[in-house]
């Protein structure tokens, strides 16, 4: 087991990686306000790991919700579900909720936490990679508004992360592949030797070794720990996270969400991120081209769907939420292994990017 450390003072916690941690009762024991437990899942996840889970969780008051799997779900209405079951239960306030699943019940899972009561303690089990790597970490949650991605939510910390790297065994290719996204975005904004190291162990990668996907794991989370320990709310460094999400939540939203996985219009997004970069003179077509290659050899889309419009997608992007003071900032590159936030860019280049890099309608 590996072990990384959040640290935001009185709000620092763990972030536990290795095989069959949903059997290590003291890792859950340690996140745990009291003896009231309430486990959200879905009707995926659940049957296959849930029983493990109230094993290890013992003789507290335990009680479970299944919500419905996929992103169209992740909305208000099935977080008012959680909490009427708290409310229902009539949970206290040293109660704790535990999201076992991937991004959208971490995310709905911990919005919940940060409403009910003004604020309970909740612990993350992702069980996907994209939620192991990324929406796990970091105190990011909430839901989706129709005409945006995450419009609606809250910052509000876990008491620990447990990613027991054996879930990641009976997770779908797809899903699987649309984690790479959010993991080669960790290389190309910050690192990159950790860039060229996927480049090199893609094929076992995709095997799913669990050497390298323990490391794989522990250098996204050290990353992200990094800029969200130096940058909480994101005001600052911690917004380079967002490397090809603007690009990538219009395509979720104008497609519907759902009808791509978050992983696959990151990765589409952040092939657009880099070839708006290369029109603006920051990187060389070259780096354009390597990333490219890196994210296809992921079998993850490179391009923009057809079916959007160039006009289209800039008005998904005008309400994406990184517009500041009416104007888009876009996460740019430097080069591979480094970025910026910037909204003094030639918009011009933008239209164009939208317009050539996507595929034929």
């Amino acid at each position: 087991m590996k072990t990384l450390n959040v640290d935001l003072g009185p709000r620092s916690y763990s972030i536990f990686i290795g095989q069959g941690l949903l059997g290590h009762a003291e890792l859950f024991d340690a996140g745990l306000a009291g003896n009231q437990v309430m486990v959200v899942s879905n009707e995926t996840v659940a049957p296959l790991y849930l029983q493990s889970l109230r094993q290890t969780l013992g003789d507290r008051d335990v009680r479970v919700l299944i919500l419905p799997d996929g992103e169209q779900f992740k909305t208000l209405d099935e977080v008012a579900k959680i909490l009427d079951a708290l409310v229902g239960a009539r949970f206290a306030r040293d109660c704790t909720l535990v999201a076992l699943g991937g991004g959208v019940v971490g995310d709905m899972a911990g919005f919940a936490a940060a409403c009910y009561q003004r604020g309970v303690a909740h612990i993350q089990v992702p069980t996907t990679l994209l939620s192991q790597v990324d929406s796990s970490v970091g105190g990011k949650t909430g839901v989706n508004h129709p005409q945006g991605k995450n419009m609606i939510g809250a910052f509000h910390q876990p008491a620990c992360v447990i990613a027991d790297t054996d879930t990641l065994d009976s997770l779908p290719d797809r899903e699987f592949r649309a984690g790479l996204g959010e993991v080669i975005k960790y290389g190309l904004l910050w690192d990159e030797d950790f860039f060229a190291w996927l480049e090199d162990r893609m094929p076992e990668l995709l095997a799913r070794d669990h050497n390298c996907l323990t490391r794989l794991i522990y250098r996204s989370c050290e990353i992200k720990a990094e800029m969200v320990s130096a940058d909480e709310t994101e005001d600052g460094i911690r917004a380079l996270l967002n490397l090809g999400h603007t690009f990538g939540h219009a395509i979720e939203a104008g497609l519907g969400f759902g009808t791509w996985l978050h992983g696959e219009a990151v990765a589409a997004g952040l092939c657009l991120a880099a070839d708006l970069s290369a029109r603006l003179g920051r990187i060389d077509r070259s780096d354009v081209e390597r990333v490219e290659r890196l994210v296809a050899s992921a079998s993850l889309p490179i391009r923009a769907p057809g079916e959007l419009s160039a006009e289209r997608m800039l008005e998904l992007m005008a309400v994406d939420k990184k517009i500041k003071d009416g104007r888009l900032r876009v996460v740019l590159l430097g080069a591979i292994g480094k970025a910026d936030l910037d909204s003094d860019f030639d918009r011009r280049a933008l239209e164009e990017t939208l317009q050539e890099c996507r595929d034929a309608a």
